[in-house]
Order: C-alpha cells, then sequence, then structure tokens
C-alpha cells in the first residue's frame, strides 16, 4: 500500500467543522431518504408474509424461506462487489442500485412465486450495493474526519428508526391498497430517488468527494490489500460480523422467550419490540454525536470496549432473568449497546479508511452483517437444542467476547496511532528548532 494511500486511510481531519444535525440532514435528504426506502421491500414482505403466501399459492414457512435467498445475495454480492463502490461514483452506485429495488418491488406485486423469489434475490444484491454507497456518499460531503464520521453515523440511525417505524407506515396505506400498493408505491420512490441522485452528480460536491475524484483508484485485489493494511480495521470488520451474529441471533428468539416466560401474546410483545427499537435509534444517534464531537470525552474506540462489555452483561443476565421489569431493562440496555457498537463501528471504517477505501469497507461490513444474521440464528438455536436459554445465553456470550478480544486489538492499534502522531509531532518539532538554531547562527 502507498505512503499515500495510508494517510488517506488514517487521517483524522479533526481540523473540519462540525455542522449540526438539522444542516446535516437538509444536505444530505436524498441519502437519508434512500436508506429508508431500502429498507421498505423486506419490511413488506415480513408484515404480510401470509397474504403474499395465500396469494402465491404457497406456505407460509416456503414463502419464508425466500427470504435467506436476499441474505445470501447480499453476502455474495456485497463482497464481490466492495472494491467497486470506490471505482465508481457514489451517486451512480446508488442510483442503478435503487432502479434494481424499484424493479425488484414491481417484481414482487405480481404475486407470482418464482417471480417474489427474484423479488428477494434482488433486493438482497441491491441492499448489499445502496447500503454502503449512500453510508460512503454521506461521509465523502464531510471529509475524512469527525464530521464524515458523524454524517455516516446519521444514515445507520435513519435506517433503525425506519426499522422501527416501518410496519405501522406502511400498514396505513395498505388499508386502501394492499400489500402490492406498498410495493408499487417503493418502485415510484426508488426511481425518482435514483433520478435525484444522477441529477445531483457533482452539482453539490464536498471535500471527500473531491478528494476521491482526485485520488488513485486501487485495483480489484489491490483493494483488498490495501484495506487489510490499514491497521486495525481488519479487526473492526470482524466486531461488525459478531456483533450482528449476537443481536440478530438474539432477536430470533426474543419472542418466543417473552411468551414462554412471561406469558405475553403477540399484542404485549409488540411493545416491547417498540422498546428495543427505540433503545437502538436513541443510542445509535446519541453516540454518533458524542463519538464524533469536535472534542470527544471518550475515545471512539473505548465506546466500542464500553459497548461490547454492556452487550456481554445484558445478553447473558437476560436469559436468567425471570422478574418482567429487569427483562425490560436488559431488553433496553442491550439494545442500546449493540447501537453503540454499531456507530462505533461504522465511525472507525469511515474516519480511518478515508475515501479511497471507505467504500470498500463498508461495503465488506454489510456482508459480514448478513452473514452474521445467518450464524447469530443457527448458533443460538443450536444452543438453545442443546441446553436451553443457558445454552443461548453462554453461545451469544461467547460471541461478544470474541469481539471484545478484537475490539482490545482496536485499541492497540489506536495507541499505535497516537505514538506515530506523536513521533511525526516531535520529528516535525525538531526540524523547527533546528532551522531557528541555523537562523540564530547566521
Amino acid at each position: 500500500m502507498s505512503t499515500d494511500a495510508t494517510k488517506d486511510c488514517t487521517s483524522d481531519g479533526d481540523a473540519d467543522v462540525l455542522p449540526g444535525d438539522l444542516r446535516m440532514a437538509r444536505t444530505l435528504w436524498p441519502v437519508l431518504l434512500a436508506s429508508a426506502v431500502g429498507l421498505l421491500p423486506f419490511t413488506v414482505f415480513s408484515t404480510y408474509l401470509v397474504p403474499i403466501a395465500d396469494e402465491a399459492d404457497s406456505s407460509v414457512a416456503a414463502m419464508g424461506g425466500l427470504r435467506g435467498l436476499g441474505g445470501l445475495a447480499a453476502l455474495l454480492v456485497g463482497t464481490a462487489l466492495a472494491p467497486v463502490i470506490d471505482r465508481v461514483p457514489r451517486e451512480w452506485a446508488a442510483a442503478g442500485a435503487l432502479v434494481a429495488l424499484g424493479a425488484s418491488a414491481a417484481l414482487g406485486a405480481s404475486g407470482d412465486f418464482l417471480l417474489l423469489a427474484v423479488f428477494c434475490l434482488l433486493i438482497g444484491a441491491s441492499t448489499a450495493v445502496l447500503n454502503p454507497a449512500l453510508t460512503a456518499a454521506a461521509a465523502d460531503r464531510f471529509g475524512t474526519g469527525k464530521a464524515a464520521g458523524r454524517a455516516a453515523t446519521l444514515v445507520t440511525a435513519t435506517t433503525s428508526m425506519t426499522a422501527m417505524l416501518a410496519a405501522p407506515v406502511i400498514a396505513l396505506p395498505a388499508l386502501f391498497w394492499g400489500w402490492q400498493g406498498d410495493l408499487f408505491a417503493v418502485t415510484v420512490l426508488s426511481l425518482l430517488l435514483a433520478a435525484v441522485f444522477v441529477a445531483r452528480r457533482g452539482r453539490h460536491a464536498g471535500p471527500g468527494e473531491e478528494a476521491a475524484a482526485a485520488g488513485p483508484r486501487l485495483g480489484y485485489l489491490a483493494s483488498f490489500k490495501a484495506l487489510a493494511a490499514v491497521r486495525g480495521m481488519v479487526p473492526v470488520l470482524l466486531i461488525g460480523f459478531l456483533r450482528t451474529a449476537v443481536f440478530m441471533g438474539y432477536l430470533s428468539y426474543l419472542a418466543a422467550f417473552y411468551e414462554e416466560r412471561f406469558g405475553l401474546d403477540a399484542g404485549l410483545f409488540a411493545f416491547v419490540w417498540t422498546l428495543s427499537g427505540a433503545s437502538f435509534f436513541v443510542s445509535n444517534l446519541l453516540t454518533g454525536r458524542i463519538t464524533n464531537a469536535a472534542e470527544p470525552r471518550i475515545g471512539t474506540e473505548r465506546m466500542l470496549a464500553v459497548g461490547l462489555v454492556a452487550a456481554l452483561v445484558s445478553v447473558v443476565g437476560f436469559y436468567f432473568t425471570h422478574w418482567l421489569p429487569l427483562a425490560l431493562a436488559m431488553t433496553a440496555l442491550h439494545a442500546a449497546s449493540h447501537a453503540v457498537v454499531a456507530a462505533c463501528v461504522v465511525s472507525l471504517i469511515v474516519r480511518r479508511c478515508g475515501t479511497t477505501l471507505r467504500g470498500s469497507a463498508l461495503s465488506l461490513n454489510a456482508a459480514g452483517q448478513s452473514l452474521g444474521v445467518f450464524a447469530g440464528a443457527a448458533l443460538g438455536g443450536a444452543g438453545l437444542g442443546l441446553a436451553g436459554y443457558p445454552g443461548t445465553a453462554a453461545v451469544f456470550g461467547a460471541l461478544v467476547v470474541a469481539a471484545l478480544g478484537a475490539a482490545v486489538l482496536v485499541l492497540r492499534a489506536n495507541r499505535a496511532d497516537e505514538a506515530d502522531e506523536a513521533d511525526r509531532t516531535d520529528g516535525a518539532g525538531r526540524a523547527d528548532r533546528a532551522v531557528q538554531e541555523r537562523t540564530d547562527t547566521t
């Protein structure tokens, strides 16, 4: 990896001016809206799974199994196209993904089983490109420092808010036009946003976008090698995978746990789901603001470790809880701790990888999350089958411990960066003193 690329990947950009959240939101409105729209197709699919299965003359189990095709497509496409995200303009990548998203939603509205299978594949593939492209585009508008990290976490916060509100939002329009109308609405929104991204290409370029356009273009394999050379990046990506495995696995069995231990039916459990979603959204939003402040009181790497410790305590304690108020508190704490870790991971990727590699890193992070969804559900189910909920607690606890081990490597990488910066500063100081001594002698 070249010296210039290394500097680009590790630049802090602390001198960047940090605009307010509202100003960022006004600047990034197409990006934030597109991140919300990208979550809607699978939300419609999950919410109306039973009538969709009836329309396709299929069983609920068979139709639900198609959801896994989307995760598989996201994993394969996200990994294979990771370097491509940094080789094309972000707006073009986002626009292309939105067109594919809109086309897949239109196919899904047909209600045909085969077309619904294509719908799931295309949704997974398009979001594997859309999400990292949007996050990288948001960061590029604000350079390579803390402002870029804050912009990226605004995208993830918007996504988490959409996940919390999407079900009721799509349910109201569906009363008038059904689930097919929801999918056609997604098609229209996707195509309109794609046109917006194409029209805005190059007209509102930020410092990160200008640097990306002027910077070197790495080859396909060179991008992976350069990414691996970024100090601390491999453990950061590993933490992203492990965190997703724990949280999604935990969510897979959350309803069953509350029903079995506390007798909560689906109606009451909806409040638990809202509690978890709201905790994640608020924590994600605040963490992005705190860790990317001009003078943060706690470093992002340390905040990452704190979030993982809280995740470990809450996920293990949750499965041994027999008092409902304590279980609810653990649910809120666990969601909040995962939001802290998720925001820290995105901030570290954006700030450490700069404009040259952040798209590749974000794409690999998204692919790792897709893999984590499958791994978490499978490992959690194995623990549940072998030893009940204590077995599930042991599996998820072990995964968090592994993530904590990776966090130690991230902290070491940060200390090494600080030591290098101190050496550069000291060297510059010695050079200045030498020049001054020569001037005085003269």
